[in-house]
């Protein structure tokens, strides 16, 4: 089969739809000829590409096509737009003439899934929808867009490419149920979660990344990730301040666009710290170096955003302290697995309730933790990974 992929992000792009769009790819490409059409590089890259209208590079059963979008820094929403429209632009023609059996996209940048639908439907061919954010839902959250015609057109239009899709991906049950609610067959909406690989346990203070993290407090409750507009920040800031006395910090490990709000909340708490994001090989010592692990959708997002870093969380053998709606997909998985607890995002009193019975019962943090590794094994990359790749072939 011939499986062409639209998504703008590929590495040497490092964001997370990048890499999964690379491990998407190297999987279908054990069985199947694969067309990736992605732009230059332009998310925080590991290299940078000169202007080029168009560049092939052919990787065995991987053919990768970078056509010459701008390539702006994304920090700044004007130049990102013009990287999304000058990619699309050039996207179509690519799209339209490259041989395939099977359209697929992800949501790189967020219409490239009407894009997809249009070429799939022109062109006679099966659409597999992997949406990893759900989009116009994402976009009026964070208030990207507002209330009004265009977001109705883009809703509109968005079902239509959700009702074409032979195959809707998603990563959650919250996400499936959303989108099921908007009109899609739920038989054509297949949970696939992004999961994580199962490597051996980093030992909790043998790196200099877990003692800047702990430093002197006795409790440390981490976030480590993005703080985009989606987590529950002025809740667990409060909490923060409720414990400051107590020995417990909360400690933030990377950067985003609430970084600056999170930090003005924060000013002259003790018991809060900020730290820039760690390299990847340390990626395992800043997992350990949590007592527990905060992960938080703000309530109205749950099946718009789906926190991933969870599976990494729990294949670290680490409690979870999911400050997010009951119904959210990370909640569900928490209580199910009883590998951690689940706070009000709305209240920051059941935040300080959660962190004080996790600090004074060690025995059951442990079992927690154990929990949460046993819990990962059915989360495992590489099972999702086959999941996918024969969803993608029952498309066809």
């Amino acid at each position: 089969m011939r499986i062409l992929l639209l998504n703008e992000y590929f590495p040497p792009d490092t964001s997370a739809t990048a890499n999964m769009a690379q491990a998407v790819v190297q999987v279908l490409a054990e069985r199947h000829d694969v067309s990736v059409i992605a732009g230059r590089p332009s998310y925080d890259p590991s290299e940078y590409h000169r202007y080029y209208w168009s560049r092939i590079e052919n990787h065995g059963r991987v053919r990768i096509r970078r056509v010459g979008s701008t390539a702006f820094p994304r920090h700044r929403m004007t130049r990102r737009v013009s990287n999304y429209l000058s990619y699309l632009s050039l996207a179509l023609p690519a799209a339209l003439s490259t041989p395939a059996d099977l359209v697929m996209t992800m949501t790189d940048p967020p219409i490239v899934g009407l894009l997809g639908a249009w070429v799939a439907k022109r062109r006679r061919l099966p659409f597999v929808y992997n949406i990893r954010d759900l989009y116009p839902d994402m976009a009026l959250g964070g208030e990207i867009v507002g209330k009004g015609r265009l977001a109705e057109a883009w809703e509109r239009m968005h079902r239509r490419a959700l009702r074409q899709a032979t195959r809707v991906i998603v990563l959650g049950e919250d996400m499936r149920e959303r989108i099921a609610a908007k009109g899609v067959d739920p038989a054509r909406i297949v949970v696939v979660r992004d999961g994580a690989s199962l490597g051996d346990l980093a030992p909790v203070d043998a790196h200099p990344a877990t003692a800047a993290i702990r430093q002197d407090f006795r409790f440390v409750a981490l976030h480590a990730g993005n703080l985009g507009f989606y987590g529950a920040w002025p809740t667990l800031i409060e909490a923060a301040r409720e414990l400051q006395e107590e020995g417990v910090g909360l400690v933030f490990v990377g950067g985003g666009a609430q970084k600056s709000r999170l930090e003005t909340m924060a000013d002259g708490l003790r018991s809060v710290r900020f730290l820039a994001f760690r390299p990847a090989a340390e990626i395992p010592y800043v997992l350990a170096a949590a007592d527990v692990h905060v992960v938080t959708v703000r309530r109205g997002l749950e099946g718009v955003v789906v926190p991933s870093k969870i599976y990494g969380i729990l294949a670290a053998g680490r409690p979870i302290l999911a400050v997010a709606p009951r119904t959210s997909d990370v909640a569900r998985i928490v209580e199910e697995a009883n590998c951690g607890r689940v706070a009000d995002p709305d209240d920051p009193a059941s935040v300080v309730a959660a962190i004080r019975e996790l600090q004074a019962n060690p025995e059951a943090l442990a079992e927690m933790g154990r929990r949460a590794r046993e819990k990962a094994s059915e989360f495992e990359r590489g099972r999702q990974l086959q999941l996918l790749r024969q969803t993608i072939e029952e498309a066809i």
